[in-house]
């Protein structure tokens, strides 16, 4: 059995004075034994939020990284800073980067291959827009996503990634995806992970749904066969996500 996994992203909300605060009000209320939770915060909260969780069950994550360990990349955060740091996830390909800040399917892959060397668990995301669902394009886009970020991955390395479908068109819209629709994706998702490493490898990758996940509709999503957690938006910084966590 997949071990539900929450994760928020915060996106860029919060100051570190307001991060630390929000982690310790809400520590208590998101800590579980039954659901892998994390919070996937900006570059500048990460220590205050991770010092704030110490003790507790709940992870935290970085929300992009650069694929080179140094050198003159200003402004870029690399996987070796994450590590040294002890923070164990990192959000890569998220569609927000892809479409404003120029990640592409080929450097989805080489962050990936990055996280992964330095024992980083990657949230790597593919997703199709609202025009390509319309023209019924979906299953091709996210194959062609898949076959660029899994490049040079191994079956071993299914058990250490993590999956997230978003539909670029349920993102922060308050349109979400049917249950059926987004147990199609990641049906689609598991499927092309058992054709390039085989039946053991796709029962161990986790595929999350993200995409205006609420406290209404997480248990529904939440419950289709291979969908095995969230990657939460908005619905991440308000008290309400205890509700999404504790779906049951």
């Amino acid at each position: 059995m997949r071990k539900t996994i929450v994760a928020g992203n915060w996106k860029m909300n919060f100051v570190p004075s307001r991060a630390k605060a929000f982690a310790v009000e809400m520590k208590d209320k998101l800590d579980s034994n039954k659901v892998e939770v994390i919070l996937c915060v900006p570059y500048v909260d990460l220590r205050s939020v991770k010092d704030a969780l110490e003790g507790t069950n709940i992870k935290v994550g970085a929300q992009n990284m650069h694929y080179m360990d140094e050198g003159a990349y200003t402004g870029e955060i690399s996987g070796a800073m994450l590590r040294d740091m002890g923070v164990p996830y990192v959000i890569i390909g998220h569609s927000e980067r892809r479409e404003r800040f120029g990640d592409t399917d080929t450097t989805v892959n080489l962050k990936s291959l990055k996280a992964i060397e330095h024992g980083l668990v990657p949230i790597i995301c593919v997703g199709e827009s609202q025009k390509q669902r319309k023209q019924n394009r979906t299953q091709g886009v996210l194959r062609k996503q898949l076959a660029f970020a899994l490049d040079e991955l191994t079956a071993d390395d299914m058990s250490r990634i993590i999956i997230a479908y978003e539909p670029i068109w349920a993102i922060g819209t308050g349109e979400t995806a049917t249950d059926q629709q987004a147990e199609e994706a990641c049906a689609l998702i598991r499927q092309q992970v058992e054709q390039r490493f085989g039946k053991a490898a796709a029962d161990k990758v986790h595929i999350l749904y993200g995409g205006s996940v609420t406290p209404d509709n997480a248990k529904s999503l939440f419950s289709m066969p291979n969908i095995d957690g969230g990657l939460v938006g908005g619905a991440s910084v308000v008290p309400s996500f205890e509700k999404v966590v504790h779906f049951e």
